[in-house]
């Protein structure tokens, strides 16, 4: 550092000119950094808000999803002649479901039982597709591809022909 002031002693500049020079330029250093900063800042806040607009999207996409699904599932309520708002009351929305497809409302404790929980919405599937004239091929389409499904068995031309397929008795 010594020799530096001694070479600018050389060229007729001081320590103080030197020092305020040295400053100046330590501050214009400083400066430019904070503007990458706020270029770093908003680089990131920009992303940020893209992330925030996409998952913003995804989920009205998913809540569109819901609500065509519980459409749908009302109007397979109505078809069967039973009340279409009981497909949004929990544990009620399962037990009419047992009652359309013939099957005893107890069969509501095996669904929370483990692995019968399974076997029994299976069941219970096969049975719905049945009371609307259709096969197992039709109840593996409801469990699988929902989306699929449920809107043909509600909109499309399906009867509910009975509990089971078993036609209703008047």
């Amino acid at each position: 550092m010594t020799t530096l002031i001694d070479s600018t002693q050389n060229m007729g500049m001081d320590t103080a000119a030197m020092s305020k020079s040295l400053d100046s330029a330590m501050n214009a250093l400083k400066n430019s950094m904070g503007d990458l900063d706020k270029l770093n800042e908003m680089s990131h806040g920009g992303l940020f808000g893209g992330l925030m607009a996409m998952g913003i999207g995804i989920i009205i996409v998913l809540l569109a999803i819901v609500v065509f699904m519980i459409a749908c599932q009302w109007k397979v309520y109505s078809k069967a002649g039973k009340p279409g708002w009981a497909c949004i009351v929990p544990i009620y929305n399962l037990i009419v479901l047992l009652e359309i497809c013939g099957k005893p409302w107890w069969w509501f404790f095996l669904m929370l039982i483990p692995i019968v929980n399974i076997v029994i919405i299976i069941i219970v599937y096969i049975e719905l597709a049945k009371s609307f004239g259709h096969g197992a091929g039709f109840a593996l389409g409801l469990m699988f591809l929902g989306i699929i499904f449920w809107p043909i068995l509600a909109f499309g031309s399906s009867k509910y022909v009975g509990p089971g397929g078993k036609a209703a008795t008047a």
